[in-house]
């Protein structure tokens, strides 16, 4: 059975709409045990909490299971220098402009290059910027929910 790391929009589609919510939670349901949490997607969600409350809801009841069980994947060194080889990249083939790479894109080639070094795969509803990345890191990605014909 893959790996799995759950990309941050997914997380958030899930806050905001009940369908969403239930992919997740039959998604989770059924894969847990397969489930990792990023470190990125863990910075992600935390920086928007809205309140104290809520950072401390994220940190404990989503963080702290994953940091428990030691299931928490965090970017070597080397996969910091291939994320921004890989936005380096993209510039000089003119797919990317040096004045337009957000933030996001780089946290996304940054769970890109660390999820691949330890043979995760991502689910994301971003498959836009995977797709980009690909053409010059391997990343292995999946729209949600896998598996889920089950």
């Amino acid at each position: 059975m893959p790996k799995y790391v759950i990309d941050t929009n997914l997380y958030v589609h899930a806050l905001r709409d009940p369908d969403a919510r239930d992919a997740l939670r039959s998604f989770t349901a059924a894969s847990s045990p397969w489930i990792y949490v990023h470190a990125v997607v863990a910075a992600e969600l935390l920086a928007g909490a809205p309140d104290p409350r809520m950072e401390e809801a994220i940190q404990t009841s989503f963080l702290a299971p994953f940091e428990a069980m030691g299931r928490v994947i965090v970017p070597r060194h080397d996969a910091w220098k291939r994320a921004g080889r890989t936005i380096g990249e993209l510039i000089r083939e003119h797919r990317l402009s040096a004045n337009g790479v957000k933030p996001s894109f780089f946290r996304d080639c940054l769970l890109a290059t660390s999820a691949r070094d330890e043979g995760i795969t991502i689910i994301t509803g971003n498959t836009r910027d995977f797709e980009l990345i690909r053409t010059v890191e391997p990343v292995k990605f999946v729209p949600p929910w896998p598996g889920s014909e089950r």
